[in-house]
């Protein structure tokens, strides 16, 4: 049935422009990876004020491994960074942190920050705050297929009751809701691998505004043009009217 127009619960953005706005600036590309922290705090403070339930982050792919190691390696110390000074605002503000990726192939002191924070802010409701770290939308599907795999080998789930919802069920994202929009900052029309079964009916909403540049009044903008949005999801245009009375 077509969702309810009360605006998206669950929005994700591909954060990306960082470097190349650190290079319009004459700065190293890592300079705009450090500005990037304040429009993080910018969308974490609009999505709890106006009622997105979730919000997730695409902060580092399974594929930035390969970019300049000195790059990789201000973004782990970033990554660090953040977790020490912003985990405990966010529990403040009732904000449940979860990393989403295959974390284990970070370093074991940073694997062990990430857990705490995940612990320190499990029981909070205001938003669910996703941050997707060594990450991919392929690594994710097979992932889950590995774990259904594993069912069915050891007798607990039998190959015909293999579904949709079973493999939704191990996806990284099962426990939110279903993925409303996607944006993307920095002028690029990709997703890059990202959430690749979660957008299958998200609504995508592309920016030429560089990240570091990205606020409060642009993610209203993006709000605003999916709340006048159609979502059909199969439907013909004339039954949703008629499912919406």
């Amino acid at each position: 049935m077509p969702a309810e127009s009360a605006g998206p619960k669950h929005v994700a953005i591909i954060m990306d422009g960082n470097g190349r706005w650190a290079q319009k600036k004459g700065k190293i590309r890592t300079f705009g990876h450090k500005a990037g922290v304040e429009s993080v705090r910018s969308v974490v403070r609009f999505a709890r004020q106006n009622g997105i339930e979730s919000l997730t982050l695409f902060a580092f792919s399974s594929e930035n491994w390969k970019r300049p190691e000195e790059e990789v390696s201000v973004l782990m110390e970033l990554f660090n960074l953040v977790l020490n000074s912003e985990a405990k605002r966010l529990h403040k503000n009732g904000v449940r942190l979860q990393v989403i990726g295959d974390v284990e192939a970070f370093d074991a002191k940073l694997v062990e920050k990430i857990r705490k924070a995940e612990d320190m802010t499990k029981d909070n409701k205001d938003l669910v705050l996703n941050i997707a770290a060594n990450y991919g939308g392929r690594w994710d599907i097979v992932n889950a297929a590995k774990q259904l795999a594993t069912q069915v080998k050891s007798g607990e789930l039998d190959v015909e009751s293999i579904c949709e919802d079973a493999l939704n069920a191990h996806i990284s994202t099962a426990n939110l809701p279903e993925l409303d929009l996607l944006i993307r900052t920095g002028g690029e029309h990709r997703i890059s691998n990202f959430l690749l079964w979660q957008c299958a009916y998200a609504e995508l909403y592309f920016t030429d505004v560089l990240w570091p540049d990205f606020n409060e009044d642009v993610f209203q903008l993006a709000v605003d043009d999916f709340n006048v949005r159609q979502r059909r999801f199969g439907l013909t245009g004339e039954q949703v009217v008629t499912a919406d009375g």
